[in-house]
This record gives C-alpha cells, sequence and structure tokens, in this order.
C-alpha cells in the first residue's frame, strides 16, 4: 500500500523491482538479437530491413536493441479515445483503469430460453445495449460472434450493431484488411468525416501475433492500417502457457515481452507517435483437460508484471479481467470476477477488457455483464481510498459526541455519508427478515432480472438518418465486393 500524499490515502501494488524489470528487459532483447521473430509480411520484412535488422531465408527476423528502443521512446505516452458523440471517454496512461466487455464468444446466454445457445448478432446488441446503460463499463465490445450475418460480413455487421446501440467507445475486430477498411469508413461516417475520426478516434482495435514468436501476413496488414489511419491498436500476443509459450511465468513474460515489442516496433517503423495500447496475454493450458483457462492466478500474476514492466516503458498497457472459467453464475464466477477485476485495477492496467467473460472465453451471459459492472463501482471504491485531512479527520466531531454518544445525527455524518461509503445497487444488503420477504433472491436473479429490465426500457442515442444510409451504402458496395469475387 501506498500513500501518495499525507492527505489520500490510495491503495495499489507493485510486482516487480526495477531490477526485475530489468533483468526482463534484457531477455527479451537477448531473444530478439539471436532467436528474433517470424514476419510473414513482405513489406514488413523489409521495412525492419531498412531500419538496420537482419534476416533470414525462413523470413526470421533479428531486431537490435536500439531499434526497440526507439520505439518505445516514440511510442505516445498516452492515448485518448472519445465516444461517438465526440466527448473524451479514455485517458490510457498511468494507472488509470478503464473496464469493458470483450469480442467475439462463440455462445452466450439466451435470457428468453434461459439456456446457453450459439451467439447471434441480437446477442451483440443486447451487450451494446446494456454495455451502454451500465455506468461502469468505459467502453463497449461486441461480447458475441455474429454467426448469422453472412459470411464476409460479419465484422461490419457486428461494428455497425454496436455503434447503432451505444454512444460509448468501441473495442472492435476484424478478419482482414478489407473488413478494416469498411469499419473505418463506417467510422468516419458516424464521426462526421475522416478528419474528425482522426482528431477524436472513438475506436480502438484489436489484433494479436500467434505465439510463438510469429507476426503473420494478416496481423501484419491491420497493424499497419492502424497506424497509417491512427486508430488506437492492441497488439498484443495470446499465448497459452505450457501450449503455445514455456510453461514457466518468467520464460512466458520475456517472449511474451519479444512478441509484444517486436509488433511495436513494426507499428512505429511506420508511423512514429501512432497511437498502441501495448502489453500481454497469458492464459494456461490445463494439462489434465487441454482447455485454455482464463480465471486463473497464473495469468493474474503475468499480467501484473506486465503492467510494471509497460508503466517502465510509459506505454499504455492491456489487460483481461471480470473473466470466469465457470459456465454459470456461480460461486466460481464471483471469486474469479471479483478477484481479477480487483487485481488488475490495483496494479494499474489501464485498458481492462472481456469483463463478463465465461467458460473459457467462449460464453457470454448478459447478467454477468451486470453482476462485473457491481464489481467494478466496488473496485473503484476501493481504488479512491480515503483522505487524510483536518477536515476528515475532524477531531472537533469526535470530541463533541464524545464516550458513548452517537454520530447518527452528527452534521459531519450528514454531509459526508454518501461520499465516504460505497453504496451497492444488487448486493444484499437486507437483514435476514427483510431478505425472507423479499423471497430470498439471491445475486444471480437480481442480476437476470435487472438485465431484462435495462433491455426493457433503456433507449440509446440514435444515430441520424443520414448516417444510417452511409452505414447502409458501406455495407452494400462490401457486400458487392464480396459477390465480384466470387
Amino acid at each position: 500500500m501506498t500513500s501518495p500524499s499525507n492527505e489520500a490515502c490510495t491503495p495499489s501494488y507493485r510486482l516487480l523491482t526495477a531490477s526485475q524489470i530489468d533483468r526482463i528487459h534484457t531477455a527479451t532483447l537477448e531473444l530478439l538479437e539471436t532467436v528474433g521473430v517470424n514476419i510473414r509480411h513482405t513489406g514488413a520484412r523489409a521495412m525492419l530491413a531498412e531500419a538496420g535488422c537482419a534476416s533470414r531465408k525462413d523470413g526470421t527476423v533479428l531486431i537490435p536493441g536500439q531499434i526497440v528502443a526507439d520505439a518505445i521512446q516514440s511510442a505516445p505516452s498516452s492515448v485518448i479515445v472519445y465516444n461517438r458523440l465526440g466527448k473524451k471517454a479514455l485517458q490510457l496512461e498511468g494507472r488509470r483503469c478503464h473496464f469493458g466487455p470483450g469480442a467475439d464468444l462463440a455462445n452466450t446466454y439466451d435470457l428468453e430460453a434461459g439456456r446457453i445457445r450459439k451467439a447471434y448478432l441480437k446477442d451483440v446488441k443486447t451487450a451494446a445495449r446494456l454495455a451502454d446503460a451500465l455506468p461502469e463499463l468505459d467502453f463497449i465490445a461486441s461480447y458475441a460472434v455474429a454467426n448469422d450475418s453472412p459470411f464476409g460480413l460479419e465484422y461490419l455487421d457486428t461494428f455497425r450493431t454496436l455503434v447503432e446501440n451505444s454512444t460509448k467507445p468501441v473495442l472492435f475486430t476484424a478478419a482482414g484488411l478489407a473488413d478494416l477498411r469498411s469499419i473505418r469508413q463506417m467510422a468516419a461516417a458516424v464521426a462526421g468525416g475522416r478528419d474528425k475520426l482522426r482528431r477524436k478516434p472513438f475506436l480502438i482495435h484489436y489484433c494479436e501475433p500467434i505465439s510463438p514468436l510469429v507476426h503473420s501476413a494478416g496481423a501484419i496488414d491491420q497493424l499497419l492500417y492502424c497506424a497509417d489511419s491512427h486508430i488506437p491498436v492492441t497488439y498484443t500476443p495470446g499465448m497459452m502457457s505450457g501450449a503455445t509459450g514455456p510453461v514457466t511465468l518468467a520464460g512466458a513474460l520475456a517472449m511474451g515481452n519479444a512478441e509484444a515489442l517486436s509488433g511495436l516496433v513494426i507499428h512505429q517503423l511506420r508511423s512514429k507517435g501512432a497511437p498502441i495500447i501495448s502489453g500481454i496475454g497469458m492464459a494456461v493450458m490445463d494439462m489434465a483437460r487441454a482447455t485454455c483457462i482464463y480465471g486463473c492466478p497464473e495469468y493474474r500474476l503475468i499480467l501484473s508484471a506486465c503492467a510494471d514492466l509497460y508503466r517502465h516503458y510509459e506505454i499504455p498497457v492491456w489487460g483481461t479481467a471480470g473473466v470466469t472459467d465457470a459456465h454459470g453464475l456461480d460461486l466460481q464466477a464471483g471469486m474469479e470476477w471479483g478477484g481479477s477485476l480487483l487485481l488488475n485495477a490495483l496494479a494499474g492496467v489501464n485498458l481492462i477488457h472481456d469483463v463478463g467473460y465465461m467458460g473459457q472465453g467462449l460464453i457470454g451471459h448478459p447478467a454477468a455483464l451486470v453482476v462485473c459492472d457491481e464489481m467494478i463501482s466496488y473496485t473503484r471504491r476501493f481504488l479512491r481510498g480515503f483522505v487524510l485531512d483536518d477536515d476528515h479527520l475532524d477531531l472537533d466531531c469526535i470530541r463533541q459526541v464524545g464516550a458513548g454518544g452517537s454520530f447518527l445525527s452528527a452534521e459531519q455524518t450528514a454531509r459526508m455519508f454518501r461520499s465516504e461509503h460505497w453504496r451497492p445497487n444488487l448486493f444484499n444488503r437486507e437483514s435476514l427478515a427483510a431478505w425472507a420477504k423479499d423471497g430470498r433472491r439471491d445475486l444471480a436473479e437480481l442480476a437476470l432480472e435487472k438485465s431484462r429490465a435495462i433491455l426493457r426500457h433503456h433507449v440509446p442515442a440514435v444515430l441520424p438518418d443520414s448516417v444510417q444510409d452511409e452505414l447502409n451504402r458501406i455495407r452494400q458496395q462490401a457486400q458487392k465486393t464480396l459477390q465480384q469475387r466470387v
């Protein structure tokens, strides 16, 4: 715990010492200089060669430490993202934390049928409307795969559905460069033009290298396009420790950092100062079940180390939290959601996504977003700490009440209880008798009820008809282009 001043007591933690950061960084540079990364993109290899990198015949590129240092230096220490109304919404820097759901879940919990099923475009709409209404979620993402959209149009339909159903910033994915170009057109239509979108981006693209140590042509195409367009991008490895990454956390951290920093080099060589959010994702391979584990403590340790490392680099850092391997709204889900949210926030991760993930990153649940929203509120209150000044100590108040008195009627209580004490919306604080009278409902029931109420009553801000017409035109053009290719 640290106290940054004598008036504010705010909690945070760091995992790595300065010497440990130096050791990880040195190991990363050794990997990049001696093992290298496989670059499956001719243009990127040529750009790296021109910068002074050596290449092998198999496409492996060796990156000198000075080139890495230059990329770290040129990358911005702060990335600002707006909402679609042009108001600042995310300030990714330092220890500032912002929370939102993740993308592309194959399955979802159906609120009407009461079961898990394949995800569809309507589930993207459900998640966007919920996230738009939930006050602690700072950005939105698809939270589902649009399995019912025509092949080749899934990501365009998803992005359009997101901007139609929320004003919040959008974290989005794309199948390839063609998708990305069309999505940028859509975003420019919403923002009022490409210049306005560049000045006030309301979207963040997510793409990643392939562990171990491979940058695919498709991922680099998207990375370079974002650099050229100044679209904020997260380019973070998503390895599985023991399968696509080392089983030891130290080895996984060094290798993942080599993947992330080599991506940073490519991005910054293309456009110095272009906005990027970096970091390392490391799930664990459960050796007994061959499943990819999100809720494990090892993932939290890697993200904590990553937050320390990238704060040292002064580059905004990405992470995942509010994730569970449970398949339902049970005690395991609550423990893994709450623990991961608190730990990521204490570590100072800037862009915290995948909130509400279930079932090893394969299941979405509308009520999960509601529960996690409450947990984020709790986490933020904890992060705020408490003020230590004369007004808050207020020894005169204690003298006036005296031994055996009551603070219930004290002026300080009436003036400060709302700001000092966190109040939940869902968590139970009723007496046993009141809880029993209300039907003994648990958190899962209340979250389901709140999800349904939001979806019945919340109406997101509507896009102008002229923007809707332009979105229609862009989709129709993309569909025509696809048909011509076939």
